[in-house]
């Protein structure tokens, strides 16, 4: 048996046969689509859990390296040349590749493309395994992975790799969204092709950009309101592909990938998703957000990944020890899904991660171990990179799934021959949350930092309900519970049903009682709960009332919130104003009335809020 064994490694390594699968090679199927959320989970129609078991099947994004003839495959990537178009169609026919990713046990693709591929009307080049594809342009190939793939029971998630059609991930063009285009031609790309798919429900989600990071200039944020800041742009995108597009598709927002100059000395990093804790994205269609992060063994939280020009003397994520690594990823990125019931709380994503089939050095092979153990315990939804590679007699890039050389050959992960495979075996058959996923409470949280952050569609179909000052509306079905002292920041809760009707309380018209003595009272009429409010600079203006289309309580109590937080035990939502002082009213209770004074140094900011149950 030994020698058996020997002989058909030595056969695989040579290219010479093919093993057989070593995984059931049935599609994908009963699911329902489309996707959509419930807490740290991703639910399919019928409610039931659909974890995302992913690979990157990339190559329409570009292989080129930026140097060298863009038709020599020596100029691309590992010299793997795609074309802009999903990499491998010269060497296997598109459901070839279906099949391979069907034996792995995956269920999902994440397939990247390009911008500039969306507009480049030339024919691609024969691909003599896909002749069907001869004389169309790279969207169309593109269009064509997306049908057999969907066809055969996947979900596809299109994912916005890069701007031009360069690989990724250098001072090349790609760093942002808007480093080579316009942010509006970046927004309307997007339309483009959430509207491109709309009708295909198994296409399920718009990975909005990857590894946003530092261009020669300046560095992505997250909060500032100004042209690089990844929060905002990517909450305007995703607004818009709900409210104009598709909104069936889950909006996937990666983290970001880099800041600072990566010298030693100077400031420079990966905050990933750490941000997200004190500034997340409301949509206004709740459940459709999931986060996402990246994670290769030769980066690190301080390393860029480089060696020689920008690399430094912080360690990468295969230096850490078993239990370093897992205190940092979980600081990174694993607390948006491990921390229920906060404003933040969201499926996580790992849309890349992998390590080489030719990998010999221990630290590698021990990072990759581990990471795959992490995944598997915490029950994280994830994509490896990537999908399909090259090999000529078994030698290449190797850190692919599956390869196939100029003969239609394939080696593969789980071919006998490879460290990788009993790992990648524990990550797609390790247990996971299965059937049907309650219903969640929702958190969400407004930001009027800078403009209005409207997340009702029904608010947004009224005229404006206070010209002139900047307006907050929780979501559709939610009601405001907490408010910050200064800093423009709410808190938004429930799953409670659309208001029936809406009134601006501006005044003390319908205040009740003396629930703040010496304050401004602000109050809703009865029946109504506070579901918005508004800002003149730091100062309150006005409360907007939802009437309930059930009954509400009438009696309350008044929280302060003026010289300290006012907030119930366990940090229920989470830390929606951080470094600002928050009132927040208790579970089950509803703000009925925001209370300030006018006197000298307060600022007209919130003091007070009347909450009622």
């Amino acid at each position: 048996m030994r020698i058996k064994s020997v002989l058909l490694a030595v056969l695989v390594t040579a290219g010479i046969v093919i093993p057989p699968p070593a995984v059931a090679s049935a599609d994908p199927s009963g699911w329902v689509a489309p996707l959509s959320t419930r807490g740290r989970y991703i639910v399919d129609a019928a409610g039931d859990r659909f974890k995302l078991k992913a690979a990157n099947w990339h190559g329409a994004s570009g292989t080129w390296t930026g140097s060298g003839d863009v038709n020599d495959p020596a100029a691309h990537h590992a010299g793997e040349i795609a074309y802009q178009t999903p990499l491998g169609l010269d060497r296997a026919s598109i459901d070839t590749v279906i099949d391979g990713l069907a034996e792995l046990g995956l269920n999902s693709v994440r397939l990247p493309f390009s911008n500039a591929m969306i507009h480049d009307t030339r024919p691609v080049p024969d691909l003599p395994a896909n002749p069907e594809l001869r004389g169309l342009p790279p969207l169309q190939v593109y269009d064509r992975v997306v049908a057999r793939l969907t066809a055969r029971g996947f979900a596809v998630i299109l994912n916005n790799h890069t701007t031009t059609s360069r690989w990724c991930c250098g001072l090349d063009g790609n760093e942002r969204w808007n480093t080579a285009q316009t942010e509006q031609r970046w927004q309307d790309d997007w339309l483009f092709m959430a509207r491109r798919y709309a009708a295909n429900k198994r296409v399920v989600g718009a990975d909005l950009y990857n590894e946003v990071r530092r261009n020669v200039f300046d560095d992505p944020n997250w909060g500032w309101g100004n042209g690089t800041d990844w929060q905002r742009a990517s909450q305007r995108v995703a607004d818009r592909i709900q409210t104009e597009a598709n909104p069936d598709l889950l909006l996937i927002v990666e983290g970001i990938n880099w800041t600072g100059v990566p010298v030693d000395g100077l400031p420079h990093g990966r905050p990933t998703l750490e941000p997200a804790r004190t500034l997340s994205h409301t949509l206004v269609d709740s459940g459709k957000l999931v986060y996402a992060a990246h994670f290769y063994g030769y980066t690190g939280p301080n390393h860029s990944g480089a060696t020689g020009t920008g690399e430094t003397h912080d360690p990468r994520y295969r230096d850490l020890s078993p239990q370093q690594l897992r205190d940092v990823l979980y600081r990174q990125a694993f607390f948006v899904s491990a921390e229920t019931g906060k404003h933040y709380t969201a499926p996580l994503w790992i849309s890349e991660f992998g390590e080489g089939r030719h990998t010999t050095d221990a630290a590698s092979r021990a990072w990759f171990e581990n990471f795959v153990g992490y995944l598997a315990e915490t029950d994280t939804d994830f994509a490896y990179w990537p999908a399909v590679g090259f090999h000529e007699g078994g030698t290449g890039n190797g850190w692919s799934l599956l390869s196939w050389d100029t003969g239609g050959r394939r080696v593969d992960v789980l071919d006998g021959t490879d460290w990788r495979g009993p790992a990648w075996r524990r990550l797609v058959d390790a247990p996971s949350r299965t059937g049907r996923i309650p219903d969640a409470g929702r958190w969400s949280m407004l930001n009027l930092d800078y403009a209005d952050f409207q997340a009702s569609r029904a608010v947004r179909a009224m005229a404006d309900w206070n010209p002139g000052a900047r307006k907050g509306t929780c979501p559709d079905g939610q009601r405001l519970s907490g408010l910050a002292h200064t800093g423009n920041r709410g808190l938004c809760t429930g799953t409670l049903a659309a208001p029936t009707g809406y009134t601006v309380a501006r005044d003390e018209s319908y205040v009740d009682s003396d629930w703040a003595s010496g304050y401004t009272k602000v109050q809703c009429p009865p029946g109504h709960a506070a579901v918005g409010y508004s800002v003149t600079g730091a100062a309150f203006f006005a409360l907007l009332c939802g009437r309930s289309a059930t009954p509400l309580g009438g009696t309350g109590r008044t929280v302060w919130f003026d010289r300290g937080d006012n907030r119930p035990s366990g940090n229920p939502g989470g830390d929606f104003a951080s470094g600002h002082y928050k009132g927040q009213c208790a579970p089950g209770e509803y703000v009925a009335g925001v209370a300030y004074t006018g006197r000298v140094g307060s600022n007209r900011t919130p003091d007070a809020m009347l909450c009622r149950a």
